[in-house]
């Protein structure tokens, strides 16, 4: 596990075909089960369907496909080779067809289809740590050692999932997974693992989980800790003397944090649920400058610290006078601090400014679903969040900011004919909904209120089985809307941004179709998607070393993504590709249309996993990106990022409860950009332990 670089990609393991590509084979047996009798409504269950994978070993978690959009891949995280205390980034990493990035401010986003971090959710236990200050979370410090399972859903997401949700959503499950809470079959456990990297940097984390028999009902404890740190990610050779501390390590790059989670969840004979679950860090930290402009951010965190707590209940599933449903509400807070100094120059002697803030967000969820007939099912949801930032620059007054956001939605889905009936009607399934997203900005100190913002957005999806349930068809089209968060309307981040409180939301209407197939032993999945992001919202540089946030008229992004996996003998290999044309309509520019930054119009990946003798293994990962483009903030203009491939390595065994990995990472020790002025880690030796 790469302990000294947050931008560690995780090695894939066995049945790596079977997660990543399980989510798109849809046997016609397993469509024409019913649906699997979850404690709580999710918002997307009753078009998701659970899959089974006869003849590979399935050691990740449960993938499912989502009607009316693009597959959703599910992962346990006690079955992925991530190391001691992984983070979110890691773990987004070592999916298909997502792509994660630093920034400026040293945070880790991800993309998906040219969507961009703040058009992507991500909830943590039904918590959504995207709606906050900046609509956005950093992936590179939220710990998901408390996490049994990460759940993507890329393109379509259900409208039941909150406001602010365009381009896909990321669920993370401590203590509740996609139907409520985990199930309770976890065995009473004590789990451990350490690591280190030829540049002593270390972590280790430590896990433990007991079940509780209650009553009638089941109860399970879970928690753990973690600890990662670091003097600083390795620099690449060939850019080390412009960008390196002179000890191989890229400058300003040093982190130390600590984490720890807590999660209870109990289950009633008759299946009513309640969970609850915490979980906090709290990180010390340097941002890499970048290299490319002549006024770089000069950056410490010397706090950044979250407590994330989510308790939600549900009735399971319930005769009624119509049918059978449940009911499930849930309440979060979401509590953070960051502490930011900003120095004069490369040497970090001399502070010149600062900011201090503390953000706090509460969180209301009531969510319901009621079956109609035995062919169909209504579901709906509510959400509210309050968000407070509270901040002070430079020591002086304090400044406050509120925003209030919400949503509301329903959403019915309809098999054409009855599962007794068989035949490619009864394995077709609709789906429709409908949802009002809303967003105010009430007087908060000196800040007069802005307009209140409403938008209705909605999304028609259908799927079928076919051949025998050994191809699966799905076609959808939808409609979001994202407002803007405070940040992007108030921040002038330490003297970077000019605000701009005029910005208006972005609309979304998206829409994609897409064919899945097993073919002998091969498994393919093929899904073509085109993008019309109204107002967007992109940074333009003002001339003078800074950047405004502004609306354009449109971005447009039309592309395929290509999935793969196919077994060669004893070894297993996995490959994606994304191929897209992203455009940014743009009155102010040249033509018309200009580039948008870091949307590279090819990207993919190839895994390799080869059994070696005496139970060894060896891994092998080549990583493609294509030509991206930024805005360059002293020259004013779009400067190119020349496309960048990237291998890593690795070698591992297993014992009985033991396993260990060495591994390098790029190989190579090139200088690979996400972001322009700001590249990889360089090439990393690592070694870890896991005590299973």
């Amino acid at each position: 596990m790469e302990l000294s670089s947050i931008r560690r990609r995780s090695r894939l393991c066995r049945g790596w075909i079977a997660y990543a590509l399980g989510a798109a084979v849809l046997p016609a047996p397993l469509f024409a089960q019913e649906r699997p009798e979850p404690a709580g409504a999710d918002t997307a269950r009753a078009d998701s369907v659970a899959i089974a994978l006869e003849g590979l070993v399935v050691r990740v978690g449960r993938p499912t496909a989502t009607a009316g959009g693009a597959s959703a891949l599910e992962v346990r995280l006690d079955s992925m080779r991530v190391g001691p205390a992984p983070t979110l980034d890691q773990v987004l990493r070592a999916m298909p067809l997502v792509q994660v990035r630093a920034n400026s401010r040293g945070e880790m986003q991800l993309s998906l289809r040219g969507a961009e971090s703040r058009q992507v959710a991500v909830l943590l236990d039904g918590v959504p740590l995207t709606l906050g200050w900046d609509h956005r979370t950093d992936l590179s410090i939220v710990p998901v050692a408390a996490a049994q399972a990460v759940t993507l859903h890329r393109g379509l997401p259900s409208v039941l999932h909150g406001p602010n949700v365009l381009g896909g959503v990321v669920e993370v499950g401590v203590a509740r997974g996609e139907g409520g809470p985990l199930e309770l079959v976890t065995p009473a456990s004590l789990q451990g693992s350490l690591g280190i990297d030829h540049l002593g940097a270390r972590a280790l984390a430590a896990t433990a989980a007991r079940p509780v028999e209650v009553g009638a009902g089941s109860l399970l404890v879970r928690g753990g800790i973690g600890y990662r740190e670091r003097g600083g990610v390795a620099v690449p050779g060939e850019i080390e003397s412009t960008a390196g501390d002179g000890d191989g390590r890229r400058l300003n790059s040093d982190l130390r944090q600590f984490d720890g989670f807590l999660a209870l969840r109990y289950r009633s004979a008759r299946g009513a649920w309640l969970s609850a679950a915490s979980s906090g860090y709290h990180a010390e930290r340097g941002v890499p400058p970048e290299m490319h402009t002549a006024e770089p951010r000069f950056w410490r965190y010397p706090e950044a610290s979250r407590l994330v707590a989510a308790i939600s209940g549900g009735t399971g599933q319930r005769a009624t006078p119509w049918g059978e449903g449940d009911l499930e509400a849930s309440i979060g807070i979401d509590l953070g601090r960051t502490e930011i100094e900003s120095y004069d120059g490369p040497f970090f002697t001399t502070i010149d400014g600062t900011e201090d803030a503390d953000d706090r967000t509460l969180t209301f969820r009531l969510l319901g679903d009621h079956t109609l007939g035995e062919r169909g099912e209504l579901r709906a949801a509510a959400t509210f969040a309050d968000v407070r930032h509270d901040e002070v620059l430079d020591g002086g007054a304090p400044m406050a900011y509120r925003q209030r956001i919400w949503s509301v939605g329903g959403e019915v889905a309809w098999r054409l004919a009855p599962a007794a009936a068989g035949g490619w009607l009864s394995a077709t399934r609709l789906t429709a909904g409908i949802a009002y997203d809303g967003a105010d900005t009430p007087e908060t100190g000196d800040k007069p209120p802005l307009d209140r913002l409403g938008a209705w957005g909605g999304r028609v999806g259908i799927h079928s089985v076919v051949a025998d349930g050994a191809v699966m068809l799905h076609a959808g089209v939808s409609r979001r809307a994202r407002f803007p968060s405070l940040r992007e309307l108030y921040s002038g981040a330490l003297g970077r941004f000019a605000p701009n409180p005029s910005l208006r939301p972005e609309e979304l209407v998206a829409a994609e179709a897409g064919a899945t197939a097993r073919v002998g032993r091969v498994e393919l999945q093929a899904v073509g998607f085109h993008q019309r992001l109204s107002d967007v919202i992109v940074r333009a540089s003002t001339g003078d070393g800074r950047f405004r946030r502004e609306n354009r008229d449109e971005m447009r992004s039309t592309g395929i993504e290509i999935l793969t996996g196919w077994p060669l003998g004893p070894t297993g290999v996995v490959a994606d590709l994304t191929l897209q044309r992203v455009r940014l309509l743009d009155p102010t520019a040249s033509g018309g249309t200009r580039r948008p930054e870091y949307q590279p119009s090819v990207a993919g990946r190839l895994d390799w996993t080869v059994p070696l003798p005496l139970g060894a293994r060896a891994d092998a990962g080549v990583v493609y990106t294509g030509r991206q483009w930024c805005v360059h903030p002293d020259l004013d203009t779009d400067v190119a990022i020349d496309p960048t491939t990237r291998v890593d390595l690795g070698l591992g065994r297993s014992w009985r409860r033991v396993d260990a990995t060495l591994a390098v990472d790029n190989v190579a020790d090139g200088a690979i950009y996400d972001q322009c002025g700001l590249p990889q880690p360089g090439r990393t030796l690592r070694f870890q332990l896991r005590l299973r």
